[in-house]
């Protein structure tokens, strides 16, 4: 199979999506692999490390895009690149289609196979090619909320941990998961007061256990997330369901009731975000106030540390790229229905219930669509 790997493009985005070791392991399994050139250099890898890996480096997108056989990115296709996909190549990346229904439309018309990394599965019901994401984003979210706190940000001019006679600020994190549980643990660790609020009493019993109670483990309602968002000077929505939209869970009406200068990191933003008054922002201008909150949506939050994320999301991908490019993607899915789960887009047809739900499209079972 001959596998793509193109630069990308979306703002302030130098994460890529196969590093020399990984380009290296699908050579050595009979594969040829195409990146574009400086792919690679925003984390410190050359051409000449890729060549020497055995790729070949191609000069353009577009020629990568019309050789491959599978397209392997990090953030989801941008409008020039989903004009180039074709019929019945394969896309391998994250996707987060639920909130945008461009791109969606545009992936139903370019009747590829786009398998998305947020929607596989594992067989103890995680989600293996989201979750080194949600670590590196999880333990970030607490980086932006403290420099979002500062005075120059239009922050309450607050230091998480405090000092010794002066109390630390006060950190809420809406959902005990991948994301929660590392913002639990930075903020902790940092020295702030930190509560955790989850609707899965099994999750709080182990972020209990996990912080031996030095983190608040409280049951979402919506009364215990209004009197503890209201209270809080952080507040990080960490909140996911799979495929689907984020619920809007911390309103407008919270926000406007919320300290003046507390701040907001929505994590969820790549899903539409946990807190209504949430859009999405870039690195380069990340924060914005609404009713003297400050509010972080930065959507895709990794990528200010791209080597870290890089390693990460290679470690996870790289059987699931081995599989498709040595069994082709029919048999590959069909022999793993954890890598089916995370077939969104096929063939003209959407093939994830929370996207087809979210969105408003008839839903076609991913075995029919592979049979078609």
């Amino acid at each position: 199979m001959i596998i793509g790997v193109p630069k990308e493009i979306k703002n302030h985005e130098y994460r890529v999506g196969m590093t020399p070791a990984s380009v290296r392991e699908l050579v050595n399994n009979k594969h040829s692999v195409l990146i574009e050139t400086h792919a690679g250099m925003g984390i410190g890898f050359t051409d000449e490390d890729y060549t020497a890996a055995g790729a070949t480096v191609l000069a353009t997108a577009a020629e990568i895009f019309a050789k491959a056989d599978m397209i392997v990115k990090v953030k989801e296709p941008q409008a020039v690149e989903r004009a180039m996909l074709r019929e019945g190549q394969i896309l391998f990346t994250y996707l987060h289609l639920a909130p945008d229904l461009p791109q969606t439309q545009d992936l139903i018309k370019s009747k590829a196979i786009c398998i998305a990394y947020e929607t596989v599965t594992d067989n103890r019901g995680g989600l293996p090619l989201l979750a080194p994401m949600s670590e590196v984003a999880g333990r970030m979210s607490i980086q932006a909320g403290a420099r979002a706190l500062e005075k120059s940000c239009g922050g309450r001019g607050m230091l998480l941990g405090g000092v010794p006679g002066v109390a630390p600020a006060k950190v809420v994190v809406i959902g005990g998961g991948m994301v929660g549980t590392n913002a639990a643990q930075m903020a902790l660790g940092l020295g702030a007061d930190v509560t955790v609020l989850d609707r899965s009493v099994d999750v709080l019993r182990r972020i209990n256990a996990q912080f031996n109670g030095a983190v608040k483990a409280i049951y979402s309602t919506a009364d215990a997330l209004e009197q503890e968002v209201l209270a809080a000077d952080l507040v990080i929505g960490g909140v996911l369901v799979p495929g689907a939209a984020a619920p809007k869970l911390v309103t407008k009406d919270h926000i406007k009731r919320m300290k003046p200068g507390s701040a907001i990191v929505d994590v969820a933003i790549d899903q539409g975000g946990c807190v209504e008054t949430s859009k999405p922002t870039t690195h380069a201008e990340p924060t914005y106030i609404v009713d003297d909150v400050v509010h972080y949506c930065v959507a895709n939050m990794p990528g200010a540390v791209p080597r870290t994320s890089t390693f990460a999301l290679n470690n996870a991908t790289l059987p699931f790229i081995l599989r498709l490019a040595n069994k082709g993607y029919k048999q590959a899915l069909l022999d793993d229905q954890h890598l089916m789960n995370g077939l969104n887009v096929m063939n003209g047809h959407v093939t994830n219930q929370s996207v087809a739900e979210a969105l408003g499209f008839a839903f076609v079972e991913p075995k029919i669509a592979l049979n078609a």
